[in-house]
């Protein structure tokens, strides 16, 4: 299955990120096999950076490094989906400045909720950064049910069990980017959540 065939958007209304960056995961993927979705913000300004890319993107970099940090051995975005993680992001268009609108992560989050639909045995959804938080509580809301993460700073929330329909959920920050390298102080964090991530998806 190739998630880019089956979801997209239509008439791309929202005003404050970059359409001619939209992007969706188009890498060949077995639903049955993924029991991890991780979340991160946007899609990047350069497409040669996304996941799937392929050769050195720098989503690839900062996402391999993370696992690495996190104990488990990987090489690459393909070692990462071998494991039963599904790499994707909450805005599909790149941004155009530091933030993200309300409006526009909620657009986006009926993209990420029939993404989401097409995995039915995900055991653990990764929410990678605010964005992506936001997007996952706007499905929530959506639904009729409360927002499935409280509002405070990540580090205060982080390590909690939190469950959308009986998917154990974590919130941590964003792995994908410069960023990545740059805030060393929650590489550690990063590598926790990932680390009790895969965890839980094995048990």
């Amino acid at each position: 299955m190739r998630v880019s065939q089956r979801v997209g958007c239509k008439g791309f209304p929202c005003a404050d990120v970059r359409h001619e960056c939209f992007i969706l995961p188009d890498v060949d993927v077995k639903p049955e096999a993924i029991s991890i979705v991780m979340i991160s913000e946007a899609a990047p300004a350069n497409p040669g950076d996304y996941y799937y890319a392929g050769g050195e993107s720098l989503f690839q970099q900062t996402t391999v490094q993370a696992f690495n940090d996190a104990g488990a051995h990987v090489s690459s975005v393909q070692d990462i989906v071998n494991l039963g993680v599904y790499l994707t992001t909450a805005v599909k268009c790149g941004k155009t400045g530091y933030g993200i609108k309300t409006g526009t992560i909620n657009e986006c989050s009926l993209i990420l909720e029939k993404e989401l639909a097409l995995f039915p045995g995900v055991k653990v959804l990764m929410l990678m950064g605010d964005v992506a938080i936001k997007a996952l509580n706007t499905i929530a809301r959506r639904a009729g049910e409360k927002s499935v993460i409280p509002a405070g700073s990540t580090y205060k929330i982080r390590g909690q069990a939190y469950f959308l329909h009986e998917k154990r959920v974590f919130p941590s920050y964003l792995q994908a980017g410069p960023s990545f390298f740059i805030e060393k102080s929650k590489r550690q964090m990063i590598a926790e959540d990932i680390a009790a991530a895969l965890r839980f998806a094995a048990s």
